[in-house]
């Protein structure tokens, strides 16, 4: 359960400290799960509650459903809305749903077309899930894929490598959620497994679905029910959506499960009815009680829509410029439209992230000139203890 009393600023600062010594060694020592909605929480006050939030208003509409989750919101993907929540920035595990983070942050910087090298690190990671095998190259878009749809772990180790090298790709991972103003967000390991450090909350997995959506290539990777991997010349294993909300709930159009024994069941699901789009997410659940608990908050949250008044919004994202693919140093094959652009530092940062706002030195490109590394997840954390006292966003 979340920490109710260790301010959050000094957490996240302490959490990107322990996520830098990780950097080189990935820990598998579980994160505590810490955290509490301060009086100014992004999103708006109410959001800082720690039971369950909603505003029947005078509407009668129906009551929210009893689930089994420690936290979770449901959300207007389009309006922002946040209809009701329960624990919204309650800090948590992510488990696999943290993939989902990983793909937002890599899918606009990496070339589809390319390849990486799967590295030692990437095919020692444990479980493995797809099964690279060390010395091999990969296509990104077949990595995207078994990421999103089988959550190979070791898929998402060698996406972030992609990037130029591991500390390089998690800076970026880290950056991304600044750069959402998902400020609950500490990311260590690109696949989720439990680590010292990192964590997330149901606020910060609805901003990171809510970018999931406006990302064409995400989608196409999320909605993939079924494909081939082609492991070596003479291997190649089935993919299978773990995502059984895409076939068995009306309108569904993505989400991400997760799991691990410390987080619990997590979850992300996004559905779309009458042109309404709805995400819900839930973190620390009882096993196999997600999809469940997802469809009766997407079956309440259609019905209320319009009629319950919000508690909240889903924040935009801090201005950005537009994406531009990377050249990365892992990889076996590069963007050569994005030879000819100018790099800073081994090129391992796009004309998005040089005009990202800075918020103490936790944006990508200034990451990348001092070397990335353990030292830009660090940067990430002191970036998101400024932020929490510059901006009080409702």
């Amino acid at each position: 359960m979340p920490d109710r009393f260790i301010p959050r600023a000094a957490l996240a600062v302490a959490a990107a400290a322990l996520a830098a010594a990780a950097v080189g060694a990935p820990a598998a020592v579980a994160a505590t799960s810490a955290g509490t909605g301060g009086p100014q929480a992004i999103g708006g006050a109410q959001l800082s509650g720690r039971g369950v939030i909603v505003d029947y208003g005078s509407s009668g509409a129906r009551k929210l459903p009893d689930v089994k989750a420690s936290a979770f919101v449901i959300a207007d993907a389009d309006t922002g809305q946040v209809l009701a929540a329960k624990d919204p920035h309650g800090w948590y595990r992510p488990a696999s749903t943290l993939k989902m983070l990983t793909a937002v942050s890599l899918i606009p910087l990496l070339n589809p077309n390319a390849t990486v090298v799967a590295s030692k690190q990437a095919t020692s990671v444990s479980p493995n899930v797809v099964g690279l095998i060390s010395g091999h190259a990969y296509k990104i878009s077949d990595l995207f894929t078994a990421l999103l749809t089988i959550s190979a772990n070791d898929a998402a180790v060698a996406l972030a490598q992609a990037a130029g090298s591991f500390g390089k790709g998690m800076a970026l991972i880290n950056a991304e959620a600044r750069h959402l103003q998902a400020d609950d967000t500490v990311a260590v390991e690109p696949n989720g497994l439990d680590a010292t450090g990192q964590h997330t909350s149901a606020y910060d997995m609805a901003l990171i679905a809510r970018q999931a959506l406006r990302l064409p290539a995400f989608l196409k990777y999320d909605q993939t029910i079924t494909a081939t991997f082609p492991v070596s010349k003479k291997k190649s294993v089935s993919l299978y959506n773990q995502n059984s909300l895409l076939t068995s709930y009306r309108g569904a159009i993505g989400g991400k499960i997760g799991w691990t024994s410390a987080a619990g069941a997590t979850y992300v699901g996004m559905a779309r009815r009458n042109g309404v789009t709805l995400i819900v997410t839930l973190l620390h659940c009882p096993a196999l009680t997600e999809i469940d608990s997802a469809k009766s908050l997407l079956n309440w949250g259609f019905a209320a829509d319009g009629k319950v008044a919000p508690v909240g919004t889903l924040v935009s994202a801090l201005h950005s410029a537009a994406p531009a693919p990377v050249r990365s140093a892992a990889a076996g094959a590069v963007d050569r439209r994005a030879a000819a652009r100018p790099r800073a530092a081994a090129g391992a940062v796009d004309g998005r992230a040089a005009a990202r706002p800075q918020a103490a030195a936790s944006g990508p490109s200034t990451l990348t000139t001092a070397g990335y590394s353990s030292v830009g997840i660090l940067a990430a954390g002191l970036g998101f203890a400024y932020t929490r006292r510059q901006r009080s966003r409702a």
